[in-house]
């Protein structure tokens, strides 16, 4: 007859500190009458098993420019008892492109998945989890700053490590007593000590400006003499990923033109000089400025304005 207390099925078995009970039972007859006799009871108290593992729960690549940037890992405690683990990440990764900073690992406090500033937990040195249960799940955030070297397209991975606060090394590895209610704790097959990299990639858009002149003169050609009128053309260019935001362009009447009134144009629309509701102004002390805002990249914009070169 087998005895024992109820435990969970669990990645890692029965539940440390369950006790096992075993007794036998013999059954006779002796002189015609049954009689049964039981063995003395054995009691295997179950240790703990040490077994983490961690996991990248990015979906891919985190796109980032410089400056701060978070990637998002799980921390699952496959063991079949409570325990903790200590966290570090290594930023400077062989093979990549640029070293982040890290600036902080956080856990996941109010469980959204998604780091919040001022809610989740900043872990203080030595970084370490909460106790977790047996099978029970982390979300933690490794907090990293881009450097402002980052190139577009450049690649850059982050190991997050997790390790049994009990200790960890080679599987079979036992710590007398120190398992749950005074048992021993054994280090699992993943040596109670796992590692998952976060990537990011680099995602840098950059401005160029062209600008070119056309000229007409008054007698057909276009030769640059006075009361000939020359169009200005400034084409922004934004290459790379991603996006710029808060762009514009803006040029000076040169000295020895007066700009042409109704002439500002983006993209071939025309736009009024004056500081109203369009994305233009022109006049002939404040120049031509041209809000184009947030400009993805792979965009040409095309600005232009006419003067005449004064006779």
């Amino acid at each position: 007859m087998l005895v024992g207390h109820a435990a969970p099925a669990l990645a890692a078995g029965v539940t440390a500190g369950t006790l096992i009970e075993n007794t036998a039972v013999a059954s006779f007859d002796e002189a015609g009458t049954p009689r049964s006799i039981n063995s003395n009871t054995v009691v295997v108290r179950v240790d703990e098993l040490l077994d983490v593992t961690v996991t990248s729960l990015d979906p891919g690549p985190v796109t980032a420019r410089a400056g701060d940037a978070v990637l998002t890992f799980e921390v699952t405690n496959q063991g079949n008892g409570p325990e903790a683990f200590r966290l570090t990440a290594e930023t400077a990764v062989a093979g990549n492109d640029f070293d982040v900073t890290l600036r902080a690992i956080a856990i996941d406090s109010n469980g959204n998945g998604i780091y919040d500033e001022g809610v989740d937990q900043i872990l203080a040195s030595p970084q370490t989890t909460p106790v977790l249960a047996p099978d029970a799940r982390l979300t933690v955030f490794a907090l990293v700053t881009v450097p402002q070297s980052v190139a577009d397209g450049d690649t850059s991975n982050v190991a997050l490590t997790a390790a049994a606060v009990t200790g960890s090394g080679t599987p079979g590895t036992s710590f007398a007593g120190q398992g749950v209610d005074g048992g021993d704790a054994v280090v699992g097959a993943t040596g109670a000590l796992a590692t998952a990299r976060g990537s990011l990639i680099g995602t840098v858009a950059s401005v160029s400006l062209v600008k070119s002149v056309a000229v007409r003169d008054p007698f057909g050609g276009t030769s640059a003499v006075p009361g000939a009128i020359a169009t200005f053309t400034i084409e922004a260019r934004v290459s790379g990923t991603g996006a710029v935001s808060g762009l514009v362009v803006s040029d000076a009447i040169p000295a020895g033109t007066t700009y042409v009134p109704g002439t500002l144009t983006l993209d071939t629309a025309t736009l009024t000089d004056a500081a109203d509701v369009d994305a233009g102004t022109a006049s002939q002390a404040g120049g031509v400025a041209v809000t184009l805002g947030s400009v993805p990249a792979g965009t040409t914009r095309a600005i232009t304005f006419d003067v005449t070169i004064d006779r």
